[in-house]
């Protein structure tokens, strides 16, 4: 191996170390999978590395999903060891979710890798000024309005965060918050949410990517195997931390750690963007 080879996995190593424990600490804590600190890490070292345009979007989307099957499961267990997880909600919100994944996976293979960059962007953005606005406001209602709304509403969340390569969280937080639900609650169900996602996400994106040009060395479609068995143990291990200073901090905190996350992400997110036009 030579000396440039060593260098670049020394530092591909040292990305996943470190995306495994922001990342972990990050899900637990606001029930996002650890995707939304995952993705961007992925990204941007991909493109260190020479990764096309076209796959690199691609390859961190699947790969933060595949790593998300392991942290939403250490999530949800931590959160539902202190009552949090609304497993009515989980039952009924599921199949909409499910069915809103499937569509966003097939539809991510189909798209450029800017597109999902976009996708990615622009969400995280949008989101992350409705918890800055929100953190004081009154819910909208007490629970959602009908079944519709709470069907068309879990569809968007399942097909938006399996372009974005995210948990749900990101998403469902705030949704359920403008809802009337608690957010250590709302936060509790985004974790377990985050197993529904993740699991067909992956499979599809598996599949998409199978024989694509130009996949870094141990990927399975998009699904890179090198970063995922250094991720998967280290946000596991980290995210019940997490889960632990969600339910010791207060509400409006908690609002405005989630907003700042977002906010830096998808800023560096537009730079990229404005760089490639």
């Amino acid at each position: 191996m030579s000396a440039d080879m060593l260098m670049d996995y020394s530092i591909w190593i040292a990305a996943m170390v470190f995306a495994g424990i922001v990342g972990g600490f990050v899900a637990g804590l606001l029930g996002v999978g650890g995707g939304i600190v995952i993705v961007p890490i992925l990204y941007f070292v991909l493109d260190g590395m020479g990764v096309g345009d076209e796959i690199r979007m691609k390859i961190a989307v699947a790969t933060s999903l595949a790593s998300i099957v392991f942290t939403s499961l250490s999530s949800a267990r931590s959160h539902y060891s202190r009552g949090a997880v609304d497993f009515s909600l989980l039952k009924s919100w599921g199949i909409p979710i499910f069915i809103g994944v499937i569509a966003g996976t097939v539809t991510a293979g189909l798209v450029s890798g800017m597109v999902l960059t976009t996708v990615f962007a622009v969400v995280a953005l949008l989101v992350a000024l409705n918890m800055l606005l929100r953190a004081n406001s009154v819910a909208l209602t007490d629970g959602f309005p009908n079944g519709i709304v709470k069907a068309v509403s879990g569809f968007f969340v399942g097909l938006i965060s399996s372009m974005m390569g995210i948990g749900g969280g990101t998403l469902s937080v705030p949704i359920l918050t403008a809802f009337g639900f608690d957010i250590r609650r709302a936060v509790g169900t985004a974790a377990a949410i985050g197993f529904i996602i993740a699991i067909p996400g992956t499979i599809g994106y598996a599949i998409a990517g199978w024989g694509a040009n130009g996949l870094p060395a141990s990927s399975v479609g998009y699904v890179n195997l090198i970063a995922l068995v250094a991720l998967a143990p280290l946000t596991m291990l980290i995210a019940p931390l997490g889960a632990k200073m969600a339910h010791n901090i207060p509400r409006k905190v908690l609002s405005y750690a989630f907003a700042a996350f977002l906010f830096l992400t998808s800023a560096r997110m537009f730079i990229d963007i404005w760089q490639h036009l």
